[in-house]
């Protein structure tokens, strides 16, 4: 890691042709880099924004509004045989991303750099031999093994938001010296931390209730309908169910890693109009911090939401519904920070005990979160990230010189 802040300011910056691609379904990888392109521009560096469709370029423009004017705006998209191509196979592939990947070289090839929040990107070096430097920063610091996998090496630079998630790639050797480092989380310059949203009309404490995707990991598949039954039966808590934006955006959910696919089903319409359940399946609070800001109580499984919600220490209940042996298991790290559960039928007592408990876990999720998120008084992630992306490329450069 290195400290480059005085360094930059005092060197002659040559342009740089930087993009930042965004290639995927949904809007939730948006806000994990897009903070960094205003900075970049601050440095004097010519940025260029990739998107796959209107409502990422919409997001993407959101967040930049103070630099958008001088942000240069591109839509990519695959030809006719490959959107064909996709109406099959990207029910359990994610298609129409490689298509776009390799329909879209010759743009790519045109700079000196391409920031990306996910390793799918990977393949241009892999597989496209795209000769150009790519620049990762994972959307979330959660830990599960999917994060951590050896498509890493492909990488020439890897932002990383705290130690814990450098330490474990370290220890797989996944980042080499000189080419990571660690910055912070730039999602949070984007939010109002401070907020606590108002989501229903009574003082009721309100449950999150955050399944992730997976087909293995997720608490949804087994146990999901079962707790929006129970939620929906009682007259005690408030229940938000904002679930992976992913759930939702599919059918038919396929695991790579651990080999399974599995059918999503609908939630039944005498759920969603009930005046203490609040169901949203992807909107953009989803992706925001609102609804995380806003509860009082989280429950969930394996998605990395779950160190956004520490940022204000609050009980947390983990459903492990696939009877993980989670103890001194890194990809669990994060049930240690509260009450786990296998069954529905908990459920009720974990509630009920959950303020209580949080006496035994505040001082774990404090420290989690330390070791998660690097922070710096005074200066932001998203500037600390554009200043390591302009010294590694101009190092580059040097080298190569």
């Amino acid at each position: 890691m290195w400290q480059n802040s005085v360094t930059i300011r005092h060197m002659t910056t040559p342009h740089l042709q930087i993009g930042f691609l965004f290639n995927h379904d949904c809007t939730h990888q948006i806000a994990h880099t897009a903070p960094i392109i205003c900075e970049l521009v601050a440095l004097g560096q010519d940025v260029t924004v990739v998107t796959s469709c209107d409502t990422q370029e919409q997001q993407v423009k959101k967040i930049i509004a103070g630099c958008a004017a001088r942000v240069r705006f591109v839509h990519i998209d695959i030809n006719r045989i490959s959107r064909a191509i996709n109406t099959v196979a990207g029910a359990v592939l994610p298609f129409r991303r490689i298509a776009n990947l390799r329909d879209n070289l010759g743009l790519f090839a045109g700079f000196d750099a391409l920031v990306v929040p996910e390793t799918t990107s990977a393949l241009l070096k892999s597989h496209f031999n795209l000769d150009v430097r790519l620049i990762y920063l994972p959307h979330g610091a959660g830990d599960r093994s999917i994060g951590f996998r050896d498509v890493t090496r492909f990488f020439d630079f890897v932002l990383l938001p705290g130690a814990k998630t450098r330490e474990r790639m370290v220890r797989r050797k996944l980042v080499r010296p000189g080419h990571h480092a660690v910055i912070g989380y730039p999602k949070f310059d984007t939010i109002d931390m401070a907020a606590r949203p108002r989501f229903f009309g009574n003082d009721r404490p309100t449950v999150l209730y955050n399944p992730h995707f997976d087909p293995i990991l997720s608490s949804w598949w087994d146990m999901g309908m079962a707790v929006l039954e129970w939620f929906a039966r009682q007259d005690e808590y408030n229940l938000i169910f904002a679930p992976h934006v992913m759930l939702f955006r599919r059918r038919l959910h396929t695991s790579v890693e651990h080999r399974r696919i599995r059918y999503r089903w609908s939630i039944p319409e005498r759920l969603r109009n009930l005046s203490h359940i609040l169901i949203d399946t992807g909107s953009t609070r989803s992706v925001d911090m609102s609804y995380v800001l806003a509860a009082d109580i989280y429950l969930g499984d394996a998605s990395s939401q779950v160190y956004e919600w520490i940022c204000n220490p609050r009980p947390c209940i983990f459903l492990n519904s696939h009877n993980a042996r989670w103890q001194d298991n890194p990809s669990y790290t994060h049930w240690n920070m509260g009450q786990v559960i296998d069954r529905v039928s908990a459920l009720p007592h974990a509630l009920a005990v959950a303020r209580q408990q949080q006496a035994r876990f505040d001082a774990h999720q404090r420290a989690a979160f330390a070791a998660t998120f690097h922070t710096v008084p005074g200066q932001s992630a998203s500037r600390r990230a554009a200043e390591e992306i302009v010294y590694y490329l101009l190092q580059d450069k040097r080298e190569a010189a």
